[in-house]
Formats: structure tokens, C-alpha cells, sequence
């Protein structure tokens, strides 16, 4: 099953070795992909409505054909890891084509975006950076493929 992550600009060089690992540890368990698109310049008085606005049509610009489309955002819900994986299982045994999980810039994602979504998740309650929410994710769809395989690495009593 695809799982593509689709985020606003690259990573910063503080998070980007670490947030490639996690992704090459997640691809053992999803045909992963990464996508970044890039972010808008809020420079001669954009508004953060338009920035979020023209960050908004390259992220649903840039996903696949039939996937979910799962928003971070800080006020959509909470998941906890097993249920993340519960819900990437039940997307692959029902053979639909998978989920896309949107990661907004420094103003979020746009309202065009939020609609579009079928899940809104929140990593947290905290407003995170877009370099922080992208690891945390991919962490989390790492463990959620050692959970469904019952592997050691997550240890959380249940």
C-alpha cells in the first residue's frame, strides 16, 4: 500500500538526516514517498491566507490518484499509535490505494486543503514546526508497520 508524505520545503540540515532515516525505516512496511513542494514566499505583503492558499494547490496538486488525504493539523484529532496503524491496515486490506498526509508551512494548511481531507490528525495539541510534525509522522509510520508486525520496537502498554 502507498503512503506518500507531502510537506512544505525541506527540511532544515538539523532534522533532515534524522527525518530520512525514519523514512528509510518506514519504507520497510509502506511504499513510501516523500514529496516536497515549495513553500510560498510571504515577501510584498502577502496576506497568510494567500500563502497558505498557493501552498494549498501544490500539496493537493501532488496527490496520488484515489489515496486519502489525511491534514496535520493542530486542531484536527489525536491519534494514538496503534490506532494509526489500525487505520493504514485497514486502508490496505479494503485495497483502496493508500494515504497522503499533508504537512502545511509556517502559516498551516489552507481551508481548500482541510476540505479535501478525509481525516483531520493532530500530532499534538502544541503548534509544531513543519520540521518537527514531518519527523514525528514518520516516526510514527514506522512504528505503526512494527506494530502490525509485531515487532519489539514499540513498547507501550496497551
Amino acid at each position: 500500500m502507498r503512503v506518500t508524505v507531502i510537506a512544505v520545503g525541506r527540511p532544515d540540515r538539523l532534522f533532515a538526516g534524522v527525518i530520512a532515516e525514519y523514512e528509510r525505516r518506514a519504507a520497510r512496511y509502506w511504499d513510501l514517498e516523500s514529496v516536497e513542494v515549495r513553500a510560498e514566499r510571504a515577501a510584498g505583503g502577502k496576506s497568510p491566507a494567500a500563502v497558505r492558499a498557493a501552498e494549498g494547490e501544490r500539496l493537493l496538486a501532488r496527490v496520488p490518484e484515489g489515496v486519502e488525504i489525511v491534514a496535520l493539523t493542530r486542531t484536527g484529532q489525536g491519534w494514538s499509535s496503534p490506532r494509526l496503524a489500525q487505520y493504514l491496515e485497514g486502508l490496505a486490506v479494503s485495497g483502496r490505494p493508500g494515504a497522503a498526509f499533508l504537512i502545511g508551512g509556517a502559516y498551516g494548511l489552507d481551508d481548500a486543503v482541510l476540505r479535501r481531507a478525509h481525516h483531520r490528525l493532530a500530532l499534538s495539541s502544541f503548534t509544531l514546526p513543519h520540521d518537527v510534525a514531518r519527523l514525528v509522522l514518520v516516526e510514527q509510520l514506522y512504528r505503526a508497520g512494527t506494530i502490525l508486525r509485531g515487532e519489539p520496537y514499540h513498547k507501550a502498554a496497551e
